[in-house]
Formats: structure tokens, C-alpha cells, sequence
């Protein structure tokens, strides 16, 4: 497999994607927050002194995504059509969605993980005073589409289209 990402000196740059067609591209991804019974009640309660943890990680999540290319190095800005995180709450797990689209040359697949982390990250911030040891885990894609490659589904993928 070529590595697009070094120059002829062995040095990273930036892939060219200009000859590239333009096609519609979506990503999926998940992370984890693990934490006390205590306190997922307290986020489900209202009740952490920093506000409303849902709401709050819901839109870093989306900024983060619009951000991507300012945060990971190779990653081309892009405009995207659409970023959207969701929740799924467990008794002592705070699973975390996001679903990007795009029409463009490179896919959202970091823009979908970026996400997730850092709606992850804040849900940390936000209920760190309550509990330190929260475990931030299982981050992954879980589906694309669009571009040369296809599509790539996760097995036992959590959120379907």
C-alpha cells in the first residue's frame, strides 16, 4: 500500500485531492463515557453544578467536527452538510453517536471520530467534580460511505441509518 501522506523527501504533506471527484460521503462513530450509577443520575437528574451535560457535549461534538482540519494535521477543511450526535444511556455507560455528511473529495470519517472525543472529553468536564475516575472508551467508526473505497460497516454497528 502507497503512503500518500510523505513527499518525496519522506516528509508529510497534506494529500492532493483536486482530481478527485466530488461524491456524497457520510461517517459514523461511537465513544463510550463509562462512569458511577450516581452519576449518570445526576446527568440524567439535571443536577451536575455546570449545567446540562447532554446539551453541552451535543454541541462541542458539533463544533469539534467543524474544527477537524484545525486539529488533526493531514485533514483537509470541508463543508460539511451535516453533523448530528446522539445518546444512548445506560445504567453506568453514556454511549456517544455522531453522524457527519458531506459532499466532497475526501471522507468524514475524522470529522465523525473528532466528534464523539470531544463530546466525550466534555461530558468528562463537566461531571469530573462528582466523579474522577469516569473511563472514556471503545472510540471507533462504526460506518462510510462514498469515495473509492465503498462502504465500511462495523460488525454489530449500534446506529443504523
Amino acid at each position: 500500500m502507497e503512503l500518500t501522506h510523505f513527499n518525496e523527501q519522506g516528509r508529510a504533506r497534506m494529500v492532493d485531492v483536486s482530481e478527485k471527484a466530488q461524491t456524497f460521503r457520510v461517517a459514523r462513530a461511537e465513544a463510550t463515557v463509562c462512569m458511577a450509577k450516581a452519576t449518570m443520575d445526576k446527568i440524567k437528574e439535571g443536577t451536575i453544578g455546570k449545567g446540562d451535560v447532554l446539551a453541552v457535549a451535543q454541541v462541542a461534538g458539533i463544533m469539534a467536527a467543524k474544527k477537524n482540519s484545525e486539529l488533526i494535521p493531514m485533514c483537509h477543511p470541508l463543508l460539511l452538510t451535516k453533523v448530528d450526535i446522539s445518546f444512548s444511556i445506560e445504567d453506568t455507560a453514556l454511549h456517544i453517536f455522531s453522524e457527519v455528511r458531506c459532499r466532497g473529495e475526501t471522507g468524514v470519517e475524522m470529522e465523525a471520530l473528532t466528534a464523539v472525543s470531544v463530546a466525550a472529553l466534555t461530558v468528562y468536564d463537566m461531571c469530573k467534580a462528582v466523579q474522577r475516575d469516569m473511563r472514556i472508551d471503545n472510540v471507533h467508526l462504526l460506518y462510510k460511505e462514498g469515495g473509492k473505497s465503498g462502504v465500511y460497516e462495523a460488525e454489530g454497528e449500534t446506529w443504523r441509518k
